[in-house]
């Protein structure tokens, strides 16, 4: 490992000293940059990438522990040697608790100065060594987690679309569902966390109709009462698929699964719960699946226009949906109306 080329400043108010440093530092393939007036010096350290400083104890204005303290404020690591003509204990004391990392006594002796600036530097290149490989760990590290939740988020999307392949007229409503909610849950105060939780968990609001014969399923009109009985199951199922999983995903997801059909008065399935008894995930994704389900064609039945479904949702606000919630959805129809107008032609 060289020294050369790395570059140290050298801080003394006497010139004679400068020049003997900079002959030594000349010596040893060093750059090396001088002051003598300690305040230049520690304006250029503080705003230039330097590698030693070497400065002196006894100048006018600051002297060379007042600068090692007020240097140390924004740097720990660079070494500091301090060259003083006192030999007193109390001293030396002061300045290695300020952060000096070495002395030399004045006159300084070429031999011990190019020794000790020698073995600091090459601990200071090992120091950045260190830092340089723990940074690149950290990158590895991040890459490595960003490639995971990448991954996961795509098997997500794809176990996502299972319900799709029983009943195929929720590839747009899955999507659409999934952006209405992350809109939703940031104008509610949700952290960014959890919109991204409710974004891929969302669209397993259905999953359990898999569980749900296609006879019923695919039924081209209204269920009749013991058909819905039947489909009121897929709650249910959903969240017993989910609820065993590790992933925050699908637990998330089973959550919703199971309270995306409970209504704010308690009138809903399938624990009948109410309020803010039911999760705010359910409460949201209940909120925007019966939306979207209303603004979307059926084979039983036509869309319903923005203006329609709006009104249902202010008709039955307080009794099937959270009133925060629908307040703040048609806050936000310029938004709504784009995510409808973007998820068209998935369908």
């Amino acid at each position: 490992m060289e020294i050369e080329n790395m570059k140290i400043v050298s801080i003394d108010d006497n010139e004679n000293n400068l020049l003997l440093i900079e002959a030594f530092c000349q010596e040893l393939g060093i750059d090396i940059t001088s002051f003598n007036n300690p305040l230049d010096g520690l304006l250029y350290v503080l705003s230039n990438p330097v590698d030693m400083i070497v400065i002196d104890y006894m100048m006018p204005e600051l002297n060379g522990l007042e600068f090692i303290k007020e240097f140390r404020k924004n740097n720990q690591t660079i070494p500091i040697i301090m060259i003083t003509a006192a030999n007193e204990e109390d001293i030396h004391h002061s300045a290695f608790l300020a952060g000096a990392n070495d002395f030399l006594a004045k006159p300084v002796n070429a031999v011990l100065f190019k020794a000790r600036v020698n073995n600091l530097l090459k601990l200071y290149q090992n120091t950045l060594l260190i830092e340089d490989k723990a940074k690149l760990l950290e990158e590895e590290v991040k890459k490595a987690t960003q490639d995971l939740i990448h991954r996961e988020h795509e098997t997500l999307n794809i176990l996502g679309k299972t319900a799709e392949f029983k009943d195929p007229e929720t590839g747009a409503h899955v999507s659409r569902v999934a952006h209405y909610s992350r809109m939703l849950a940031k104008e509610y105060g949700l952290d960014e966390k959890e919109q991204e939780l409710i974004f891929h968990a969302s669209p397993f609001h259905d999953l359990g109709k898999v569980g749900i014969e296609d006879k019923i399923l695919l039924k081209p009109a209204r269920l009749d009462k013991d058909e819905f009985e039947i489909m009121k199951n897929h709650a249910q199922i959903g969240y017993e698929i989910l609820k065993d999983s590790n992933s925050e995903y699908l637990q998330a997801g089973a959550i919703i699964a199971l309270t995306h059909h409970e209504k704010f008065d308690g009138s809903g399935y399938p624990k009948g719960i109410k309020e803010d008894d039911i999760h705010i995930f359910g409460r949201i994704v209940a909120l925007v699946d019966v939306f979207d389900a209303l603004t979307s064609e059926r084979p039983y039945k036509k869309a319903w226009s923005f203006q329609e479904a709006i009104d249902l949702l202010l008709e039955e606000k307080g009794s099937h949906f959270d009133p925060k919630l629908v307040d703040l959805f048609i806050a936000n129809l310029d938004e709504i109306e784009n995510i409808y107008n973007s998820f068209q032609e998935e369908e």
